[in-house]
């Protein structure tokens, strides 16, 4: 079959909080009304932040971070679709006068309150030993689709009298014994009051009636014909679940393997890959981080949207490696190898470069630590990880976005200059 479209992607090559959000909004300002956003990873635990040159701002977490551009959403299979944080998502951006266009595949699994439950239970449990999780059930919701009996998808949502009795199900003989599992059984009886609420289970089964009204239940092939399409990928490179450091990783992968199964089915035959990365590096959540700092890098360093929470603590700060940050990348685009009629054009983006201020940057590179101005900079990551074409973020909008386009790269050398 004759391959014909190209797509736009964006993938945060660290551990998330990259800036995804306003690349991703970069990108549907120029393809315009017709684009569509497709969420490839991932779920509910995103927060994406867009803002509109006229200071529009939203953290977007189900819908696609071009809704403020008026680009419709299509939440793929590859998605975890919660219908209660999706309805609170789209009740605030109501009150914006932003009405979006949503898709959801059918084949999306559902977060359950009692997903949430656990997930937020076991966290607190864990004490010192959590794994960083967000809380919001993304991660148990994988762990229990993987037995079709107690697996839940959009496509099930229709029939109330089958939603209920599977929600039974899992809320009477799954969630305890998933707690028994992750050695806190006792936690079921000390949270007994929640999981067998009656109240509880009857107002998700509304909620996932005022879901099913608010979106528009389609596959891939459907919800995207004559569109442009753009990838809005979630968390980053290293909370991969096959390449993060676990167990601190998300359930999902975060780079091109999802995009290359919906790139085959749509019949694609190029993808523009945006790698994004801030100036330095940031952590939300548990786990290693390379080059931690004690403190926030930079003074103008400021970020609205990871605010300290119970399940992941404080934003974490390091200094940039870009050894890190060049094996990620690579790792990730030699997936597209099982695709040999699919071109690559890949490129970077770095963001936060106006929290720098008066500074020099500093990072790492070939393990050394090193100082140098912001075009200095810029320079290196173009040379050290071999990307000649430069998306650079001065500011929080679309319109403080600055191309920078690397000369005396070798053909080889540039991601930009051949097929993967």
């Amino acid at each position: 079959m004759r391959r014909q479209k190209t797509a736009r992607v964006v993938i945060g090559a660290q551990f998330g909080d990259e800036g995804k959000g306003r690349v991703t909004d970069h990108n549907a300002a120029e393809v315009g009304r017709n684009g569509i956003v497709i969420r490839f990873n991932g779920g509910a635990q995103a927060g994406h932040t867009a803002v509109t040159p006229d200071g529009l701002r939203h953290v977007f977490s189900h819908v696609g971070s071009g809704a403020l551009a008026g680009v419709a959403t299509f939440l793929s299979r590859f998605f975890v679709s919660n219908p209660i944080l999706f309805l609170k998502e789209m009740a605030i951006l109501a009150t914006k006068g932003v009405e979006p266009t949503i898709y959801v595949d059918p084949q999306s699994p559902v977060t359950t309150p009692y997903d949430m439950m656990i997930n937020q239970i076991v966290e607190r449990e864990r004490g010192g030993d959590r794994h960083g999780s967000c809380g919001v059930g993304f991660g148990e919701t994988i762990e229990r689709n993987l037995t079709p009996a107690r697996a839940l998808t959009v496509a099930d949502l229709a029939d109330r009298s089958g939603l209920t009795a599977k929600l039974n199900l899992i809320r009477r003989d799954y969630a305890p014994a998933r707690l028994a599992r992750l050695g806190f059984a006792a936690a079921f009886a000390r949270n007994a009051d929640l999981f067998l609420s009656d109240a509880i289970l009857e107002h998700f089964v509304e909620d996932t009636g005022r879901f099913l009204q608010a979106i528009t239940v389609a596959d891939a092939r459907a919800a995207t014909r004559g569109r442009h399409l753009l990838f809005e990928g979630a968390q980053g490179l290293l909370l991969d679940q096959d390449r993060g450091f676990f167990p601190h990783v998300t359930r999902s992968n975060t780079g091109l393997r999802n995009v290359l199964v919906l790139a085959e089915e749509l019949n694609l035959k190029q993808l523009e890959v945006t790698y994004a990365t801030r100036a330095y590096l940031t952590r939300h959540g548990a786990g290693p981080l390379p080059r931690e700092l004690p403190e926030k890098p930079y003074p103008g360093v400021t970020d609205a949207t990871n605010v300290p929470n119970a399940y992941q603590g404080a934003l974490r700060f390091g200094w940039l490696d870009l050894d890190v940050l060049r094996h990620a990348i690579a790792e990730d685009l030699a997936d597209a190898g099982r695709l040999p009629g699919l071109s690559i054009k890949a490129r970077l983006a770095i963001t936060c470069l106006d929290q720098i201020g008066d500074d020099k940057v500093t990072y790492y590179s070939s393990g050394l630590r090193r100082q140098a101005s912001i075009e200095a900079f810029v320079a290196a990551v173009s040379r050290d990880v071999g990307a000649s074409d430069v998306l650079l973020g001065f500011g929080a909008d679309r319109e403080s976005s600055r191309a920078y386009q690397a000369r005396g790269l070798s053909t080889g050398a540039a991601w930009n200059s051949r097929a993967y």
